[in-house]
């Protein structure tokens, strides 16, 4: 039975992945790897089993003893860290020396075309090292909505971007989750594939911003800006230079870009079908209306 080790436990994704990998347990032991172990305990308190490791992607001296006996690392990038050479590199190469060999990697859609993401970098440094892989490239998180741009519809009913009439295909993070379960619980079948997870709807931000109006009943109205105007906007809200990049990046770059391709592999991996956005517009209504 592989034990897998589960970075960023506790957040948006990681706990998706966590919760739904639980129900697998009978093909593998879960450890969660947070940076703390009390408080993700008391979070995670009904999923009985699952053994904690302190860990922390900005502390390397937390890695040797997160490593242990581990068969599958489940590796995610904090939103907040950007800088590959300085904290991934360091941290694969203590994955390796420990004796990982298998690695499941949440990149992004499109990443294998583009050398300006951190993800490329990252899913490159994972071949170079020559790991077992599967990287996983979902498309655009629907909760996306209800974390980074949510104050700003809350507090003033707009979504800024510079992402104008671009095509974003939307994928809930709860989907991601389960697609990624499959894949950790079934290494084997899918080792050095990478595997796009989409939903079913490419919508740009006047189309969603529409969506959701006639959801919630109260008008949400979408402004399109210069990436460089966004940029400083960021900045001037108090976001890290580094996220306000990758904010910029991608929220600028489909514009750049063809229409996202819809797959059908969440349905081959799962048997389901993804959730819409209407769907999870209902489903956090109350939190967009604040």
């Amino acid at each position: 039975m592989n034990r897998v080790l589960l970075t960023g436990a506790t957040g948006n994704v990681g706990e998706e992945v966590l919760r739904h990998l639980y129900t697998y347990s009978n093909k593998c032991e879960i450890v969660a790897g947070v940076r703390d172990v009390n408080r993700a305990k008391s979070k995670l308190a009904i999923l009985e089993s699952i053994a904690f490791r302190k860990f922390d992607f900005e502390d390397s001296a937390t890695f040797v003893s997160a490593f242990q006996e581990i068969d599958i690392l489940f590796l995610l990038r904090p939103p907040h860290i950007s800088e590959v050479e300085k904290y991934f590199k360091p941290l694969l190469e203590a994955a390796k020396k420990a004796g990982i060999n298998k690695i499941v990697f949440l990149s992004v859609q499109g990443a294998e075309k583009s050398k300006v993401i951190p993800h490329n970098k990252i899913e490159r440094l994972i071949q170079s090292l020559d790991f077992e892989y599967i990287f996983v490239r979902p498309s655009y998180f629907m909760q996306n909505l209800t974390t980074s741009l949510i104050s700003e519809i809350q507090e003033k009913r707009t979504i800024t971007l510079p992402s104008g009439k671009a095509k974003f295909n939307w994928i809930d993070v709860k989907d991601i989750g389960k697609a990624t379960a499959v894949l950790l619980s079934s290494f084997d079948s899918h080792r050095n594939l990478a595997y796009e997870i989409t939903g079913s709807e490419n919508l740009d931000f006047y189309q969603a911003s529409e969506l959701i109006s006639k959801e919630i009943g109260s008008e949400i109205n979408f402004k399109s800006i210069n990436p460089i105007r966004f940029y400083f906007k960021k900045k001037k809200e108090g976001i890290e230079s580094a996220f306000a990049i990758v904010m910029t990046i991608l929220h600028f770059l489909p514009r750049l870009q063809k229409e996202p391709e819809i797959s059908d592999n969440f349905k081959k991996l799962t048997g389901s079908k993804p959730t819409i956005l209407k769907e999870f517009v209902e489903r956090n209504r109350a939190l967009f209306l604040g």
